[in-house]
């Protein structure tokens, strides 16, 4: 485990400038290439004289087809009444992040569903007359088998539920690889539904049985590992079990090398551990950050989705923004805005509204084509999209006369000017503010400028 402290060791994150060379693995494809963008090209509307001749350069698009699979959060919000205070109020900020986040509303564990069920038809047993087994052998058996449908795993009776537990969490350690997946398989079910199962399994040692199989040579058998840390994760007292055995590093080494659904799963799991203030630092630190920018750039539609509301968690933190705009999460983020029906832009608007609220990320927002990007938004996105969108060039153009002449020349004043009559209250009021920095003479407004 990467502590607090570790985070501090260099707080002056070596970043000369926000473009500096990505880490190794980061690998953007085309998509991922600098969007360029003239200015002018994204006004609809009526320009100013000055600017009506300036040349439109080729629309820069990308259209996914990624079926939306949404990640749900609702579990998370499912707490009892015996939950503590510091509990109730991370349920709290999820609600409230959810009204960005919509579909991760719900949240259900195991989000990679049943990929492969463990089978669909009970095993038959023993044919005939045959002797039976020694003693010990069902046990052994128990966990060789993968005949069992997850409706048995999940429904096992209390009292059978702890030799069961104590039975996978040995299985665990076996030098059997396919003893170990068929462990990791039945945890990872049995904690999947049941909240008493997932505080008894925490209980039972599992946890660092677990870990070691996070960097297993065996795909499935990671895949069912990580899915197991993260659906433990859900219960309160889990994430601290889990942070304090060391499992950040590994989960940060299934985002590098897992398959994709295993990188989904791990980027949930550290989302879920960053509920958790104390433990937002150490994650950074550990080094998420370039790898869940590297899943939201090369990740499925659903990949991107869970790197993105992991990022946005992490970069609550002032540090964690820092790390993300050097690991180069900018242009990807700036892209996402623009492609329209992934279910992404709003996502990516609201991580770069808390990343403009750096000086390092409001100079990469600005490099990476952000001001015209913003402005589309303000023309024709939504409600909500136009409300991310006039906040995020608010912080862009209240200390920088440098970024209001951008915006004036992207032809910014005439939809600002629509959005402060017919926007949302919010909107209103944040148009109506950006709308009078730009109208400041130059002179005046150069003195505020750094």
């Amino acid at each position: 485990m990467v502590s607090v402290q570790d985070s501090h060791s260099n707080p002056n994150i070596s970043c000369s400038s926000y473009s500096q060379t990505p880490y190794y693995y980061y690998t953007p494809p085309p998509s991922s290439a600098r969007i360029t963008r003239s200015m002018g090209r994204s006004m609809r509307t009526i320009r100013s004289n000055l600017y009506k001749s300036r040349e439109e350069m080729p629309n820069y698009t990308e259209n996914l087809t990624d079926a939306d699979i949404d990640l749900h959060l609702g579990e998370l919000a499912k707490k009892s009444s015996s939950d503590s205070k510091c509990v109730a109020s991370d349920i709290s900020e999820i609600l409230e992040i959810s009204r960005t986040f919509s579909d991760f509303s719900a949240y259900s564990s195991d989000i990679s569903g049943e990929l492969q069920r463990l089978a669909s038809i009970p095993d038959p047993g023993p044919i005939g007359g045959a002797s039976p087994k020694p003693e010990q052998e069902p046990c052994t058996g128990f966990l060789e088998r993968e005949t069992f449908s997850t409706e048995i795993i999940e429904s096992i009776s209390p009292e059978d539920l702890q030799p069961t537990v104590k039975l996978c969490v040995d299985g665990l350690q076996s030098a059997s690889i396919a003893v170990q997946r068929s462990a990791a398989a039945k945890l990872r079910f049995l904690a999947k539904n049941r909240a008493d199962n997932r505080v008894l399994i925490g209980e039972s040692g599992a946890v660092p049985a677990l870990i070691p199989l996070l960097r297993c040579s065996d795909a499935v058998t990671q895949e069912h590992a990580v899915t197991a840390i993260l659906n433990l994760s859900l219960h309160e007292n889990n994430k601290s079990l889990i942070t304090h055995a060391g499992a950040v590093k590994s989960l940060i080494y299934v985002l590098k090398t897992g398959t994709e659904t295993s990188k989904q799963n791990s980027a949930c799991a550290l989302l879920s551990l960053a509920l958790v203030e104390e433990y937002k630092l150490s994650i950074g630190a550990a080094g998420a950050i370039p790898p869940l920018v590297s899943l939201m750039i090369n990740g499925s539609n659903r990949g991107k989705k869970d790197a993105i509301t992991t990022l946005y968690k992490l970069c609550s933190v002032k540090l964690n923004k820092e790390r993300a705009v050097c690991a180069g999460a900018v242009r990807p983020l700036v892209g996402l805005v623009g492609e329209h029906g992934t279910g992404l832009e709003e996502k990516a608007l609201v991580v770069l509204s808390s990343l403009a609220g750096i000086d390092i990320g409001r100079d990469a927002i600005v490099e990476e084509g952000g001001i015209p990007a913003l402005v589309e938004t303000i023309e024709d996105g939504s409600d909500k999209r136009k409300e991310f969108a006039v906040v995020t060039l608010l912080q862009l153009c209240i200390g920088s006369v440098r970024n209001r002449g951008l915006l004036v020349r992207e032809g910014g004043i005439p939809p600002l000017v629509a959005l402060s009559q017919n926007g949302t209250a919010k909107a209103k009021h944040k148009a109506e503010t950006l709308l009078g920095y730009l109208r400041e003479p130059r002179q005046e407004a150069s003195s505020s400028s750094p």
